[in-house]
């Protein structure tokens, strides 16, 4: 049973006792959403803990000016609790984890999650970690935005993008790249022009081509 494979993966599971692991089974379920679905805030459901079986997610957070910042992705493999946040009483903020590409997930049920990490001290200890991992990743964000100049900060999201796929062409549209980088799409369009005027990436609809990998890095370091 897939449910059962993948819960086998996560730290705690070898911790439960055989009547947690049959009720953990039965309170799980597999998941698809679509491109672009919001799975968690913006009116969302409370969807629980997960588990990202295939596909891409972003959380990301909207100020008052309607400016989109990214907080963190989520890949094949990770796992996240901030989507179980209805039920974790230490979560304050709201934020948003939508579907970047079509995505299959295992979600454990917020209620029975909530419960099994207030009896069982592995599971929680998972919890705090994945918390603790997850706001790292949003203070990480939150430096790069206040105290980095966006010429760095976007050649550090196209090399670290290429370090990801190990493919030179990153396909997004300067929209899409405005939102992972928490700028402004004509930001966006002046800083890849200028990078190409330089000789570091060249440009099609939809698409850059990364042609001086090492001079992007240093200068995203």
């Amino acid at each position: 049973m897939e449910k059962e494979s993948v819960l086998k993966t996560l730290p705690f599971w070898n911790n439960l006792s055989q009547i947690e692991k049959t009720q953990i089974v039965q309170n799980s379920q597999i998941q698809s959403f679509r491109k672009d679905q919001i799975l968690h805030g913006s009116g969302a459901n409370c969807l629980g803990a997960i588990v990202v079986l295939d596909g891409e997610l972003r959380s990301s957070i909207v100020s008052e000016e309607g400016r989109e910042i990214t907080l963190f992705r989520l890949y094949k493999g990770d796992s996240c609790v901030l989507s179980a946040s209805c039920v974790i009483n230490v979560i304050t903020f709201d934020a948003t984890l939508s579907a970047q590409t079509d995505s299959r997930l295992l979600v454990i049920g917020p209620s029975y999650f909530s419960k099994l990490a207030d009896e069982n001290v592995y599971v929680r200890c998972f919890m705090y970690e994945k918390l603790a991992q997850r706001f790292s990743n949003v203070m990480f964000s939150m430096q790069q935005i206040l105290f980095k100049g966006y010429d760095k900060r976007l050649a550090q999201f196209l090399t670290s993008e290429y370090d990801r796929t190990k493919n030179p062409d990153i396909c997004y549209t300067h929209e899409q790249i405005a939102a992972l980088t928490g700028s402004a799409r004509e930001v966006v369009a002046r800083m890849l022009k200028r990078f190409s005027q330089e000789k570091l990436v060249s440009l099609k609809r939809g698409c850059v081509t990364l042609l001086d990998l090492p001079a992007l890095k240093r200068l995203g370091s």
